[in-house]
């Protein structure tokens, strides 16, 4: 078993270490934004539309690593290490497995793709180039997003903000240099962007997988990437399909407003792009305590400690509203000026500015949902978010999306308000849920009945 469980999986433990990890590749994106913007603000609508396509395909593996992450969260916490070595080893190679498919559809088919999607013509040259290169290497995404998902779940939560910091830095520099072809490297704007992702890519895949080989008591052999268990993969799916659907709900619904976006036009593209990385900023600290209290939740859920799972969600939720409340607020006071950095256009600045207000009431209900959404995922609900998802943002954030913002007219201000809608809708639908402690009552009552351990199977 991992050495000193208990101590790796108090909240503060596992949160800051995210919270770095997430805040550098929060910094990572903004500076890629900005560097892109030095080449047009039609590169920045493209970078934006194609990492939303990537986003939505990430789910297929990240459905996988998801499950995993979990289930290995909970052997470890009902001292069942050499199930959670097994789960985790399966979890990468199959995450890895889809990755290298994706990459050949990306790499192969960029602009049928991007005609698919409605992007416009004018665009498609750059899209050709982002969407093949970047998504040619989405095996290394999907090999890192396993890695590193496993890896905390074990309670080492610093070891993949180390390799982010690395990385990261590196990113900066190589983007700096290939974009605009420093110290005599030629001039490649945004090919020098795929060149430096992929390289990047690379690296943080290999530093993960030689952490990942010591992540257990016992050392992981490359041979042992063969190994396949059947009752523990099916319990993988068991818990990993309702995530993938969830993520899926989210990231096609965010694809489909990004393509809403694209019939409004370049320049709402643009500002949406824009304000998507400054609203990063707000919810960083948030996102790092719901992954944390999921880890943490799944650990004290596996151990029977169930009284103390339910506590853990709410102490996690109260610092999280906080948090990202006084970010939106400075955000709200910053806003003009830090778009500013980013494009000189006066109708792309006054669509951003426009959203700086709204942003205050985003911010709570996205907290709300990411941790009471989390909560419930660690403790193998997963079905339950899987359906008010279904519903949510199928109805509220892409339905109520196309109706307000481009058949009424209401344009970017209106597909805002609906994705503020949605998120309440899901995170007060998750709090009722986590209220009922249904799984948690599940798990004491076959605890009384039989001394059992609670079942991980959703």
């Amino acid at each position: 078993m991992v050495k000193s469980i208990d101590n790796k999986f108090t909240l503060w433990a596992l949160a800051w270490p995210i919270f770095i990890e997430v805040l550098l590749q929060t910094m990572l994106g903004t500076v890629d934004t900005v560097m892109v913007s030095r080449i047009s603000d039609d590169a920045v609508a493209v970078v934006g539309f194609a990492n939303q396509l990537f986003n939505a395909l990430n789910t297929l593996f990240m459905t996988i690593a998801a499950g995993t992450g979990i289930l290995v969260a909970q052997r470890l916490g009902s001292r069942r290490g050499e199930d959670a070595r097994t789960i985790a080893i399966m979890g990468v190679t199959v995450s890895t497995a889809i990755g290298l498919a994706l990459s050949a559809l990306l790499y192969t088919q960029p602009r049928a793709i991007a005609r698919l999607l409605h992007l416009s013509d004018e665009l498609m040259p750059l899209a050709d180039t982002y969407i093949s290169y970047v998504g040619g290497g989405m095996f290394m995404v999907a090999m890192t997003a396993a890695l590193s998902t496993v890896i905390r779940n074990t309670g080492n939560t610093r070891g993949p903000m180390y390799t982010g910091i690395a990385i990261n830095l590196l990113h900066i520099v190589l983007n700096y240099v290939f974009i605009f072809g420093a110290f005599g490297f030629p001039k490649w704007g945004l090919t020098g962007v795929t060149v430096s992702d992929n390289v990047c890519r690379f690296l943080s895949s290999a530093i993960l997988l030689y952490m990942f080989l010591f992540a257990f008591e016992r050392k992981i052999r490359f041979a042992e990437f063969r190994t396949f268990n059947a009752k523990l993969f099916k319990e993988i799916l068991r818990i990993g399909w309702p995530l993938g659907v969830n993520m899926s709900c989210w990231v096609f619904s965010q694809l489909a407003i990004y393509s809403f976006l694209a019939i409004l036009g370049a320049k709402e593209l643009a500002a949406r792009t824009y304000m998507n990385t400054l609203e990063s900023f707000c919810f960083m600290l948030g996102y790092a305590f719901a992954l944390a209290v999921q880890i943490q939740i799944a650990h004290l859920y596996g151990a029977s400690r169930t009284k103390d799972a339910y506590k853990a969600a709410y102490r996690a939720l109260g610092l999280g509203l906080s948090l990202v409340m006084a970010n939106a607020l400075i955000l709200f006071a910053l806003g003009r000026q830090m778009l500013g950095l980013f494009t000189s256009d006066s109708e792309i600045l006054a669509m951003g500015v426009s959203l700086l207000g709204l942003n205050l009431l985003l911010q709570p209900g996205k907290m709300l949902n990411m941790a009471l959404g989390n909560a419930l995922n660690a403790v193998g609900d997963t079905r339950y978010i899987m359906y008010t998802s279904l519903a949510s943002m199928g109805l509220i954030a892409t339905g109520c999306s196309y109706w307000f913002g481009i058949h009424m007219g209401w344009g970017l201000i209106g597909i805002y308000c609906c994705m503020i809608a949605d998120e309440y809708a899901r995170g007060i639908l998750s709090l009722l849920r986590w209220r009922e402690r249904k799984f948690l009552r599940r798990a004491e009552a076959a605890k009384q009945q039989t001394g059992a351990e609670p079942s991980f199977t959703v």
